[in-house]
């Protein structure tokens, strides 16, 4: 499990040990966060990150719901890429600690911590 932005990701797929959990959290941006799926791809030494929604999601669109997650890897990315696929886990966001209530939402929250490896969401 990776926790990052308050939201909890289960790694479903890796090809070429593309995870690298200290280079996510760098890449990482709260704008995927309203993604169901985020898939992280390697080309020239950078991590590209792209979200994808469930088939039934209302804002999903032909490009962006996960049946197009193949079309993209071979039509978007470097040919035989190493790439990893993130599934948001549902019910599991962190909550804030109570005693944070009144502080500035904008922060960054509570580190990303994966199973092996642990990162902060603030890239600090």
């Amino acid at each position: 499990m990776i926790h990052i932005g308050g939201r909890t990701y289960e790694l479903i797929h890796e090809h070429k040990d593309a995870w690298n959990a200290e280079v996510f959290r760098d890449r990482y941006s709260e704008v995927l966060e309203r993604y169901d799926y985020i898939i992280g791809d390697w080309g020239y030494s950078q991590l590209r990150l792209k979200g994808f929604f469930k088939e039934n999601h209302p804002k999903a669109t032909k490009d962006s719901a996960f049946s197009s997650i193949s079309d993209y890897i071979n039509e978007y990315c470097n040919f035989g890429c190493a790439y990893f696929v993130l599934q948001k886990v549902p019910g599991k966001k962190q909550d804030s600690d109570p005693k944070d209530k009144g502080k500035d939402s904008s922060q960054p929250q509570e580190p990303v911590t994966s199973s092996e490896e642990t990162v902060n969401a603030s890239g600090s």
